[in-house]
């Protein structure tokens, strides 16, 4: 589904993605992970085309969309027009929203409220459905859990389970809690300073020690949460 080789991103000087090479199966639920700066939205966003390449390669076998980081909402739209504008790029009749509330039915009662007035965890629940009004056979998570309590966070994972398993979605989650991003995927690569340094599946990795003394001891503190 996705097959990246030699990836480069370089913001003027700085290189955020050095020579990154991974690859996804159709259907997987893969986790890349690392601390801040590691390049994790930087190589997500080169996948999505918003930053251009200075080297390497990407090639996807289908649709791909971005649930972005920090969500990104349109404060002053409603739940609903928040979502077709994940469809805009597609026909008239693609724009339908009835699919999502099936998948996410928690939207329902507030498919006509502002975005702005959301929850946090609500907030991620309608980008996920926006990057499902695309149609992707990839699906890219960029920090499910950013600022959230850790049972919206359960519920915002039992969803993606969801449309992986009923839907055969491949999905990249791009996740800075460890534990969580091994919990949910059954392979992982771990960056850091634009580099992989290490890939397997995450059983594997979360067993090695040398690995978990770099990375769990920082990342497996939970995410905070932010329900305003």
């Amino acid at each position: 589904m996705l097959r990246i080789t030699d990836l480069v991103v370089r913001y003027g000087a700085a290189t955020a993605v050095d020579g990154v090479s991974l690859e996804i199966a159709d259907g997987e639920m893969v986790a890349l992970v690392g601390p801040n700066g590691a390049g994790k939205s930087s190589l997500v966003n080169a996948v999505s085309g918003l930053v251009k390449p200075a080297a390497g390669r990407i090639e996807i076998d289908g649709r791909s969309a971005q649930v972005p980081e920090g969500r990104q909402m349109f404060p002053d739209l409603s739940v609903d027009d928040n979502l077709r504008m994940g469809a805009w790029r597609l026909s008239r009749n693609a724009r339908d929203t009835a699919r999502i509330y099936e998948l996410l039915p928690e939207l329902v009662p507030l498919r006509r409220r502002r975005a702005g007035l959301l929850s946090g965890g609500q907030q991620q629940m309608v980008s996920i459905g926006r990057a499902l009004m695309a149609r992707p056979e990839l699906l890219l998570v960029d920090e499910l859990s950013l600022g959230l309590a850790p049972l919206v966070t359960e519920k915002l994972v039992a969803h993606l389970r969801r449309i992986n398993q009923e839907s055969g979605t491949t999905i990249l989650l791009i996740e800075q809690e460890v534990a969580l991003a091994f919990e949910i995927c059954a392979r992982a690569y771990v960056l850091e300073a634009g580099r992989v340094v290490a890939s397997g599946d995450t059983a594997t990795l979360a067993g090695d020690k040398a690995l978990a003394a770099i990375y769990f001891g920082d990342l497996s503190t939970g995410a905070e949460e932010d329900e305003r």
